[in-house]
């Protein structure tokens, strides 16, 4: 599929349109369409696209608090199809007017396609800080599978770096139990991303508990991690150079994967695990960003 460029990654300032002056950088593309006006909310579908799943109803309440308040800081962005306004961004304003029984929303009207439907409502959540780590990775991989984009591609589009979403993509090889504390707080990325050093499911699972019923830190999960690999039976520390062995240690903390390193007389190897395709991705590209 071919994509042309966009100012998506540049956030939802690039959608409104701003008084010009001479330090205003023009970021409206001449074919964009908009306008704003007030709508009825009974007129407003889902997005498909959303990529968050779960919603605190706590910051919704807040939120609520504040529109009744102070009305409506920022109106949402929706498109119409189907003769129906499709919601793009805004899901947490849409709800709170909702909770607080309002019959109309101000809203720009913006023309979209799906790709662009879906782009607007990553970046507006992680703009926002509302997307956990798991939602991220769910939206991530929407965008690299249903719209063929390279992994580049997509660090492109929401303007993170290919490492940060290679790692981020990672999550999605945990178990669904781990995902689930993941998207729920109950542990950190830092946590899960200690987690995946581990091959088996069952491993991650046994660390994933006893980093709750412990309340393990980041640094003690990533010590633990490092001692159930090494007391698997195929590691046999005792035969190895010692520096051989301390330059694995390395080479594992920046992989976050089991690597070994095997001498010959003329020379040797280095073996790099990975466990699926998405896993040897996240390995290429972070061999190919040091050279």
């Amino acid at each position: 599929m071919h994509l042309e460029k966009r100012v998506l990654g540049r956030g939802l300032a690039a959608l409104i349109p701003e008084k010009q002056t001479a330090d205003n950088i023009q970021v409206l593309e001449s074919n964009i369409q908009q306008s704003v006006r007030t709508i009825s909310i009974d007129k407003i579908k889902a997005n498909k696209y959303q990529p968050r799943e779960e919603f605190n109803q706590e910051a919704l309440s807040d939120l609520a608090a504040s529109i009744k308040e102070k009305g409506f800081i920022q109106p949402i962005l929706v498109r119409l199809k189907d003769n129906e306004y499709e919601l793009i961004a805004g899901e947490r304003r849409l709800r709170a007017a909702k909770k607080l029984g309002y019959k109309e929303i101000p809203a720009i009207i913006k023309e979209a396609s799906d790709l662009d439907s879906l782009e607007l409502s990553i970046i507006e959540n992680i703009q926002r800080e509302n997307l956990n780590p798991i939602d991220q990775a769910k939206a991530y991989k929407r965008l690299r599978d249903e719209f063929d984009m390279t992994q580049e591609k997509v660090a492109d589009t929401i303007g993170k770096d290919r490492a940060t979403v290679a790692n981020i993509l990672r999550l999605l090889n945990l178990p669904a139990k781990i995902q689930e504390y993941v998207s729920r707080g109950t542990i950190s990325m830092g946590h899960a991303r200690a987690m995946l050093s581990l091959a088996k499911e069952s491993e991650q699972i046994r660390l994933c508990t006893k980093i709750m019923k412990e309340d393990l830190s980041v640094r003690d999960t990533e010590s633990y991690a490092k001692k159930m690999a090494l007391n698997k039976p195929e590691s046999k520390t005792s035969d190895k150079d010692p520096n051989l062995y301390s330059l694995e240690q390395e080479l594992r903390e920046i992989f976050g994967t089991k690597v070994k390193i095997l001498k010959s007389k003329k020379g040797g190897k280095i073996e790099i695990e990975f466990y699926s395709d998405l896993d040897m991705e996240r390995v290429l590209t972070l061999l190919k960003s040091n050279r």
